[in-house]
């Protein structure tokens, strides 16, 4: 396991910029509204060929009775509580601050090394005079660092590695499963991730909105490992004014695109709504294997025909994705929980499934004697043969004489037959068409 270096202090002392900067890539929200950042949010970093696992946290203020803060300050807790080494981040403008004070001896409790990083040192040459002060801080020598040029950060990482164990030669082992959870707001995709990993991974509120970033979360279980991304909400263009809120919804669509297994989930409940198939549509268009998974199952008044009256209505909303099955769960009480496990581990591997030419070809041959191919005008439509370009999604490239008498409806047929003999289930199919005449 790799080790864990945590980023923490106040609010808007720029440790979401240190720690995109850190990682090489913009995983955190950056903005200059205090309490951007809620949960913990996970990125992988190395310096000097060595490789740790960095934590962004939420600010923390020490003395707070919002329901929010309190929930950020917990998280930024249990951050403390995993890390081998914690980063401090303080601001030279704002200079040496009370709640500063009350953070650093909340560090110093942890018994962890600490290493004081004095932020948004911007200038080239001399540290300010402000500087100074945060030796009163009694961390040590404080390091001066531009999260926004990356003036420092050289000096900060090999502070870290200086605290590190030193590295294990293990062989990095890529078999992990990526899973995004997503759908609209409060379905309950934080409870979820939170009762599949049995902590407090993500704060979790009736507010709706209170996930904005993707978060990571790692799991190991008889399963296998997956690698769990909380995203925020998503809702229609027109009901998003907030700015933090577009970016959350930018993170949940990139979350999307890293993802091997999409779980979208829906609010029992609520029932189907347009915005569900407009957020599982962004999964189908990009490919993923799906699963739809009905939460607050618990809060369903039922009798003996509950579950297929649903699961026949959400078929038929549903009627663009098909092939994605079907699941009923409770985050809150852990119903079904094992069974979403082995749905997640066997739809990856279907939208991993490799075809042979021939047997894909044997098929092709049954499903086009059984229905003809279309005609037009007394020209009949030819497949000569069909072969799989690539997975993830299964696309099988089909060679024609006319590409435009390959209608819709016929490639609908030729899928559902490829379906029934090689199962594909709970991942999208691609169809490419190659069109060549056969020579003389």
């Amino acid at each position: 396991m790799k080790p864990v270096v945590a980023i923490v202090g106040r609010p808007n002392t720029g440790k979401s910029t240190l720690f995109n900067k850190l990682v090489g890539q913009r995983l955190s929200i950056v903005d200059d509204t205090p309490g951007v950042t809620r949960d913990r949010i996970f990125g992988d970093c190395e310096w000097l060929n060595r490789h740790f696992l960095l934590v962004d946290t939420g600010g923390i203020e020490p003395k707070t009775d919002d329901v929010i803060l309190l929930q950020m300050r917990r998280q930024a807790q249990l951050a403390i509580d995993s890390a081998s080494v914690i980063i401090l981040v303080t601001d030279v403008r704002a200079g040496v601050v009370a709640s500063d004070a009350d953070v650093a001896a909340m560090l110093q409790k942890s018994g962890k090394p600490i290493i004081l990083c004095v932020n948004k040192c911007d200038t080239v040459g001399d540290v300010p005079l402000e500087f100074y002060e945060f030796y009163n801080l009694g961390l040590g020598e404080p390091i001066a660092v531009s999260a926004v040029h990356g003036h420092g950060t050289g000096d900060l990482l090999d502070a870290v590695l200086s605290y590190l164990p030193e590295a294990d030669e293990e062989e990095e082992d890529d078999t992990t499963v990526t899973v995004a959870v997503i759908g609209k707001p409060n379905v309950g995709k934080s409870s979820l991730v939170n009762a599949i990993a049995g902590e407090e991974r993500a704060i979790v509120s009736d507010i709706a909105g209170t996930t904005r970033d993707a978060t990571d979360t790692l799991i190991s279980n008889q399963y296998g490992d997956f690698l769990f991304i909380d995203t925020a909400g998503m809702r229609r263009k027109s009901r998003v004014d907030d700015q933090l809120e577009k970016y959350s919804i930018i993170r949940a669509k990139m979350a999307v695109e890293r993802a091997h297994v999409c779980v979208i989930m829906i609010d029992a409940v609520e029932g189907f709504t347009e915005q569900d198939s407009k957020v599982a549509g962004i999964a189908h268009e990009q490919g993923k294997a799906c699963i739809i998974a009905v939460n607050k199952w618990d809060a369903v008044e039922k009798d003996g025909k509950t579950m297929t009256e649903y699961r026949k209505k959400l078929m038929n909303d549903f009627s663009f994705m098909s092939y994605a099955p079907i699941i009923f769960i409770s985050a809150k009480t852990g119903q079904r929980l094992d069974r979403l496990f082995e749905l997640i581990k066997f739809v990856d591997e279907q939208n991993a499934m490799r075809i042979s030419t021939g047997k894909l070809n044997d098929v092709l041959a049954a499903a086009t004697t059984r229905v003809q191919p279309p005609t037009d005008k007394g020209r009949r439509l030819k497949i000569y043969y069909m072969t799989q370009a690539s997975t993830r999604p299964p696309t099988f490239v089909c060679f024609v004489n006319r590409a435009d008498l390959f209608h819709y409806s016929y490639q609908r047929y030729i899928e559902n037959q490829i379906r029934e003999v090689f199962g594909l289930e709970g991942t999208p199919v691609r169809f490419v068409i190659r069109e060549r005449e056969k020579k003389n």
